[in-house]
């Protein structure tokens, strides 16, 4: 009696903690419901807008535990579109990112804060131009749940301001910064 006791609370926990456990999503890169947009400012007078159209990614999430959750993403940085073929080109070249020398950038999260209300902090290594530096993430969690394709999926907004020269990439007049806005639709894996 005392054994099968033991056996059907070892299953129970199996069970539960396999509930508790953060799931894994795959970035929907492919049917385009994921952005990474950029805004930088222009000469102080305006903004330019543009977004980097190819990147991929994947993040562990279990609304119970925050904190239990991770992201990881690889932009392909030749991809930056300002709908602007001749500024895009110069944005590529060694003058700014370098895109042939750093095809890639990459985020690592080390670190997930629950702020309550869906809300939360990523802080992770950014690696940009070569140089790996620490950054911080506002994100609030939109929402989850069935498609109708019989998925299971999971979204996210996030910003952050990366200081160009933390990174090595030139400034231009008083342009010293640039915002991202992240929007993340991932379909659960597991």
């Amino acid at each position: 009696m005392k054994s099968l006791f033991s056996r059907a609370a070892l299953i129970s926990s199996l069970l539960f903690s396999s509930h508790t456990m953060a799931a894994e999503y795959l970035i929907d890169t492919q049917g385009a419901h994921a952005s990474i947009n950029f805004e930088v400012p222009h000469l102080g007078y305006s903004f330019i807008a543009g977004r980097f159209n190819q990147f991929e990614g994947s993040f562990n999430f279990d609304p119970n535990k925050i904190s239990d959750s991770s992201v990881t993403v690889t932009v392909q940085t030749k991809s930056l579109d300002s709908a602007h073929a001749e500024r895009d080109k110069h944005i590529r070249s060694a003058d700014f990112i370098d895109a042939s020398q750093y095809p890639t950038a990459t985020f690592v999260s080390k670190k997930v804060t629950d702020l309550g209300k869906d809300a939360f902090t990523i802080q992770g290594d950014l690696t940009l131009h070569g140089v790996t530096k620490p950054i911080t993430i506002d994100a609030k969690l939109i929402g989850e749940g069935e498609d109708p394709w019989g998925g299971y999926r999971a979204g996210f907004m996030g910003t952050t301001r990366l200081e160009l020269k933390d990174f090595g990439i030139a400034v231009m007049g008083p342009s010293s910064y640039v915002d991202l806005t992240l929007h993340v639709e991932g379909i659960r894996q597991n």
